[in-house]
């Protein structure tokens, strides 16, 4: 075992054929070794494009300029990429399958780093889960606006609406391995937005004068907005769930988590630097938070981006974190009440996990109301 001589409780099983021999791998209720490494490819992909993407030229590029954002980026992307790397290579550390970030700490550290790791990760994600239904609200307040602006749905209505939605979508997708056809329609999504907004901006750039790249503020709050820009450099390249997502794919475990990883980092990330170069291009230090409200064009064109914008934050929020929570809470409940897993109770935890789904992503959406 590790330093920390952690004993988890595993249950031994022989992977594919070309697998190094026999492995432990924990309970769990994750689906382990099902996916390609292109689908998992594609998973990392959708979460380092999603929505989010239309916000870097605003809060990444304006706070820390030309120089700053596009070394930041460039640099984000390579210290991902090596850190990704080394989480991917301790996978299957000490003849285990280390499947869970907190796992992977216990088996090093011992149980309180598992312990510890178990919360931070919780909490890491709660955040960003929240992050993204505001942003799914947001993209739905965008598009009413360009309709009617009235005031009557207001934001916080709009994240209600996104967190319902989340929910619904959530109950019907048990796993990561169960999104299938879905993460083609997440590319399709992503693909519409990123091209309207390069498209959009293109066109505003190259029709407006010459804009102003100073970066603004003075003083401390300067200081502040540069530190957060720094901050979105460290999400914008990172899932929070990397070994969950390499439990799914198939063996070589490492073998196929590198291959998706360079795809991830080389063409995967060629989306996002696409929009936030051009975006701030386009407007300088006037770029809007949220690039889309920037732009200028025909309204059924900036409504198909809100649209789109909308139905991919849902998807990648299933697909970067909200159904981990849930397994997380389901992992330690079948930790804490082994019995849950013996049949006929695999039926109630299924259950369990529906109701946890519906109930975690209301209250968070209520949150933002209030």
């Amino acid at each position: 075992m590790g330093k920390g001589n952690m004993e988890l409780e595993t249950n031994k099983v022989y992977d594919y054929e070309d697998a190094r021999g026999d492995v432990e791998v924990p309970d769990t209720a994750h689906q382990i070794s099902t996916d390609s490494w292109f689908q998992v490819a594609f998973i990392l992909t959708t979460g380092i494009n999603s929505a989010f993407v239309l916000g870097y030229p605003g809060t990444v590029m304006v706070p820390l300029g030309w120089i700053g954002g596009v070394i930041g980026l460039i640099l984000a992307t390579m210290v991902s990429l090596y850190a990704n790397a080394l989480i991917a290579y301790l996978h299957e550390l000490g003849g285990q399958r280390h499947i869970r970030y907190r796992d992977l700490a216990g088996f090093i550290y011992g149980k309180k780093a598992y312990n510890l790791t178990w919360v931070l990760q919780y909490i890491n994600l709660f955040m960003i889960n929240t992050g993204y239904i505001i942003l799914a609200g947001s993209a739905l307040k965008a598009t009413y606006v360009l309709f009617r602006d009235d005031g009557l749905l207001k934001l916080p209505y709009c994240i209600a609406i996104g967190g319902f939605v989340c929910a619904m979508f959530a109950i019907c997708i048990p796993h990561l391995s169960a999104l299938g056809i879905w993460l083609g329609f997440s590319t399709v999504f992503s693909l519409a937005y990123i091209v309207i907004s390069f498209v959009l901006s293109l066109k505003d750039g190259l029709q407006s004068p010459p804009r102003d790249y100073e970066i603004p503020g003075d003083g401390v709050s300067k200081i502040f907005t540069i530190i957060g820009a720094s901050a979105n450099l460290v999400f914008a390249f990172n899932t929070g769930m990397l070994p969950e997502i390499q439990a799914t794919i198939r063996q070589p475990v490492v073998k196929n988590m590198m291959k998706a990883l360079y795809f991830q980092f080389t063409v995967g990330v060629l989306p996002l630097y696409l929009v936030a170069f051009t975006g701030y291009w386009a407007y300088g230090s006037s770029t809007e938070v949220y690039l889309l409200n920037s732009v200028n064009g025909p309204v059924w064109v900036k409504a198909s981006a809100n649209i789109t914008a909308f139905l991919q934050s849902v998807i990648a929020l299933h697909v970067r974190t909200f159904k981990l929570q849930f397994s997380l809470l389901l992992n330690v409940l079948l930790e804490l009440f082994p019995w849950l897993n013996n049949s006929p109770c695999s039926a109630s935890t299924r259950f369990l996990q529906v109701q946890c789904t519906s109930f975690w992503i209301l209250n968070m959406g209520s949150k933002e109301v209030h």
